[in-house]
């Protein structure tokens, strides 16, 4: 009993949080890398697995609001920065921001799994990408993509919604 209280006690010590949250921002680097490295291509472009994802959706349930923004920021810029650039950097940003207002959002409500809250910010994140193409080039016509979009969303963010609620799982702790 002692050594549960004392293993809380350390899960709830803000070094133990930042800690983590630093180990999730690596993982979720490498997770950017290695989707960029995969040729994930059906024909359509802008279709992405969004591996990070997972990362993001096991943060809102394991460190709360802000170390999951935290988590969802710090990956954006550093991947932008490594992998991308300035305009992935733009795209990703609104992308982030949007699938993450939804799914914490969701994960507060207690009405979804993580399975639900990993498919709606799958969607959301290729609506806010959308969204700013669509500001870019100056026209609503890039939102005939938006089915596709939302399609490839909802798969992708089902398969890894899947696979965050099994880590959840393991993951569990008093």
């Amino acid at each position: 009993m002692i050594a549960i209280n004392r293993n809380q006690h350390i899960r709830n010590r803000p070094a133990y949080k930042a800690a983590l949250c630093s180990v999730l921002i690596s993982l979720a680097l490498i997770f950017s890398y290695i989707e960029m490295l995969i040729p994930f291509n059906f024909g359509v472009p802008g279709i992405k697995l969004g591996l990070s994802n997972l990362i993001i959706v096991v943060a809102i349930y394991r460190l709360g609001t802000v170390f999951a923004l935290t988590v969802n920021l710090m990956r954006i810029f550093l991947s932008g920065l490594l992998f991308g650039g300035i305009s992935p950097m733009m795209y990703s940003l609104a992308g982030g921001i949007v699938s993450f207002a939804v799914m914490f959002i969701l994960y507060k409500t207690n009405l979804f799994s993580p399975v639900g809250v990993s498919m709606a910010g799958g969607v959301m994140h290729n609506a806010g990408q959308l969204t700013v193409a669509a500001l870019i080039v100056e026209t609503s016509k890039i939102y005939l993509y938006m089915p596709v979009l939302l399609i490839s969303g909802m798969i992708t963010g089902i398969l890894l919604g899947i696979i965050a609620a099994l880590l959840l799982k393991k993951l569990k702790y008093n």
